[in-house]
């Protein structure tokens, strides 16, 4: 089995940051992609970024320049940075990866609210 966890949402004020982390543990022999989706309440999950265990990224344009994704291919980790929050950021926060062999795997996720 593969596990995905995240932590890092919370309550945070408009323009304010938050860091979000993802951490993968079990039976994991490759990640090729890791990436971080979400969902606001009444919308479909969507792609926020993604980042490849070679390096390559690619961000929703509604993100772009605000948000920074990153991984450590050793500690099968990814964040997400998010700077200059707004309102319509607010929602829950999926982790999300590609297992060489056991494919598509999600996290429980976390709750990012951006108040004002």
């Amino acid at each position: 089995q593969v596990q995905l966890v995240e932590s890092g949402g919370g309550l945070v004020q408009a323009g304010g940051s938050l860091r979000l982390s993802c951490a993968a543990s079990g039976s994991i022999f490759r990640l090729n992609v890791m990436g971080w989706y979400r969902q606001a309440p009444g919308k479909q999950r969507e792609l926020v970024a993604i980042v490849t265990s070679g390096g390559s990224t690619n961000y929703a344009d509604s993100v772009k320049d605000r948000f920074t994704i990153s991984r450590d291919n050793a500690k099968n980790t990814v964040w997400l940075q998010m700077n200059s929050l707004k309102p319509e950021d607010t929602a829950v926060y999926y982790c999300n990866a590609k297992e060489l062999f056991h494919g598509e795997i999600w996290g429980q996720g976390t709750l990012v609210t951006v108040s004002s």
